[in-house]
């Protein structure tokens, strides 16, 4: 891991001028090694040598880190796997003991659990919170996008200012987009050194009309702006090691405000395919990035992939972001606790029915009801295991590639302190 990681750090580096820093120069050339001749050619004299393709060594770092995470898997109970698919608010009471209670995956952070804190404070308190981890450290999330959507520069203990919106720097040209990024690399240095490592962001939504509610989170520009946006604050998050969130998949367009009520997103395929899709691809297409990204899905329900269901509980939809897509990494809900999915979610299963559909991580802040209905749903046969253990295993690789886990020298996978303390 740790040579993977240091070679995709240098090649973003090399992509982006580290997030406005200097570029990179690559590394000098080795020096020609006298080589002992080569064996004489079995073929008839005067007849060239077939050349033939080198192979491509497999990494053994890579292979083991596979094997530990599968040895991982394997000794956990039902409900510790359960637990590890939930990314889920702070409650409000017996935070620290409910990370314990149900084996979480996560936390996220809102406004009420930042206000007022001191640095810190907060710090002290997102150290509780992994301490009660125990042997699988936490996902420690927030959604700090700048301008309207600021979970953390919003308390002046914290910084002085908020965090700019990301479309009125954008907008404003070259200087504001230098700007914007170097606010994107002290925004990853100020959550990491917080004790976050998990930033929900960056909105990779495409909206040019400014009626739309969500383009004050956008660039408010074109699909090619999004797109290169989306891939700029991926890709100085990752130099941190902080874990980005792309969202909200399939693209949330011209829709109303999820929390509140039901979307309908009429607009047919073609829109998706030409625009809505590219941010995400763009993304996605960076396979030398890690940590790599998540990616969250909306509540919308986009009748072109699936009439019936929001994007966020329907197969289609996952179908069409991990086949057509080809991405393999974490998938994720938007919260259900939003108006839009309440009325699909049969008796309060929504968590089952996300899981069924093709999540990995399960956004909610009722999971203290859902996590058992998960495992019940799995010992009634109503829930795969396998599929249980499919989400688990990417939540697990996740956490390897932010480093709250790493390898230990027999082999097994071992909780890294150092990434916290």
């Amino acid at each position: 891991m740790r040579k993977r990681r240091i070679l995709a750090l240098l090649l973003c580096l090399l992509l982006l001028s580290a997030c406005g820093g200097e570029m990179i120069p690559p590394p000098p050339e080795e020096p020609d090694i006298p080589q002992e001749a080569p064996p004489e050619p079995s073929g008839e004299p005067g007849e060239p040598e077939e050349p033939q393709p080198p192979e491509e060594a497999e990494d053994p770092r890579t292979a083991a880190e596979e094997a530990a995470l599968k040895a991982l898997l394997e000794d956990m109970t039902l409900a510790e796997k359960a637990g590890q698919l939930f990314f889920v608010r702070v409650p409000a009471e017996n935070a620290v003991e409910d990370v314990i209670a149900y084996h979480l995956g996560g936390y996220i952070l809102f406004g009420r659990d930042t206000k007022d804190k001191t640095a810190g404070g907060l710090i002290q308190t997102i150290r509780s919170y992994q301490e009660a981890a125990q042997s699988i450290p936490l996902l420690i999330g927030v959604d700090e996008e700048g301008g309207t959507v600021v979970r953390v520069s919003s308390n002046p203990h914290l910084r002085s200012k908020k965090f700019s919106a990301p479309g009125r720097l954008w907008r404003s040209g070259e200087e504001g987009r230098l700007a914007l990024e170097a606010e994107a690399e002290e925004r990853a240095l100020l959550l990491k050194r917080l004790g976050f490592n998990v930033n929900l962001a960056p909105v990779a939504d495409v909206s040019e009309d400014p009626s739309d509610f969500i383009y004050d989170r956008t660039t408010g520009g074109n699909a090619q702006d999004a797109a290169l946006y989306a891939s700029k604050m991926v890709v100085c998050q990752s130099l941190y090691g902080l874990g980005s969130v792309l969202k909200h998949f399939p693209g949330y367009g011209n829709n109303k405000d999820t929390h509140t009520g039901i979307a309908v997103d009429d607009r047919p395929m073609e829109t998706f395919l030409e625009r809505d899709f590219l941010p995400f691809q763009e993304v996605i297409g960076k396979k030398e990035l890690l940590p790599r990204p998540a990616v969250l899905v909306s509540h919308n329900i986009v009748t072109c992939m699936d009439p019936d269901l929001p994007a966020s509980l329907s197969p289609e939809v996952h179908r069409i972001l991990r086949e057509d897509l080809g991405f393999d990494g974490v998938v994720m809900t938007d919260d259900l606790a939003m108006d839009a999915v309440k009325a699909y979610a049969a008796e309060g299963n929504a968590a089952v029915l996300a899981l069924q559909a093709g999540n990995d991580l399960v956004v909610t802040g009722d999971y203290r009801t859902q996590i058992p209905r998960v495992i019940q749903a799995v010992k009634d046969g109503t829930l795969e295991e396998s599929v249980v253990d499919a989400a688990c295993l990417r939540v697990l690789r996740w956490k390897l590639e932010l480093g709250l886990l790493e390898l230990a020298e027999d082999g097994t996978l071992e909780r890294n302190f150092q990434i916290w303390n």
